[in-house]
């Protein structure tokens, strides 16, 4: 079974609340049974509003909202993002740089985007203060994104259609790579290029894509000098 935890879409903010804590539930790596454990309700509940017999009580949420550390706004309607920030001692004004290398690593983007990561905000026209600012090392796609350079991402399900010719944040098995996507002749296939044109295409198959990030905005590193 894959665990990698790129791989699990997150909800949109018009899926229901039941599709909200199944997501929470293989986000979180739980069974029904352990996640049940976890908010402390009976498993026969969890079950009936799963399979969609019940609505979940108010206490019900509260439960997941306050054992899970979830933003209640999110799992209630989608209008939030699923771990907000957190700290009222920190200036929130606009969106949050993340001290993370978004080519590097190996922890989950969407668990990565925690409080103690968070080394600035950004408060630019055109800048959705709600999506995560990434840096990007490495030159495969300079000169449009140079090296230390950070990036705006939005993440997007895999089933949503792929905007061809944009830049994207690939999550593949093994590792991550910022790159135009763009139609294959083989609709099984993406191609991935590179604004450098030292850099060869990359032909993938389209089911070896964990996680699609599309990148939103481009900061030039120097404006963080």
């Amino acid at each position: 079974m894959n665990t990698n935890k790129d791989n699990i879409a997150m909800p949109t903010p018009s899926a229901s609340i039941t599709d909200r804590i199944k997501y929470l539930i293989k986000l979180t790596r739980h069974t029904q049974a352990s996640f049940s454990a976890q908010i402390g309700v009976d498993p026969a509940s969890l079950s009936r509003v799963l399979g969609g017999k019940t609505p979940p009580s108010e206490g019900f949420i509260n439960r997941i909202v306050v054992n899970m550390g979830v933003s209640k706004d999110w799992l209630a309607d989608g209008s939030d993002v699923p771990f907000p920030r957190q700290s009222k001692n920190v200036s929130s004004d606009g969106a949050p740089v993340y001290n993370i290398d978004v080519t590097a690593g190996s922890t989950p983007l969407c668990r990565a985007f925690t409080e103690e990561h968070i080394i600035g905000f950004v408060k630019l026209p055109g800048l959705n203060p709600d999506l995560p600012i990434v840096r990007v090392s490495g030159n495969s796609m300079q000169p449009r994104i140079t090296p230390g350079s950070y990036i705006s991402i939005r993440s997007v399900p895999l089933d949503a259609p792929i905007s061809w010719g944009r830049i994207y944040v690939v999550v593949l098995p093994d590792f991550r790579l910022v790159k135009y996507v763009r139609r294959n002749e083989n609709p099984e296939m993406v191609t991935l290029h590179s604004a450098n044109p030292e850099f060869d295409d990359i032909e993938i198959r389209r089911d070896n894509i964990e996680a699609l990030y599309l990148v939103e905005n481009i900061i030039n590193h120097d404006f963080f000098s």
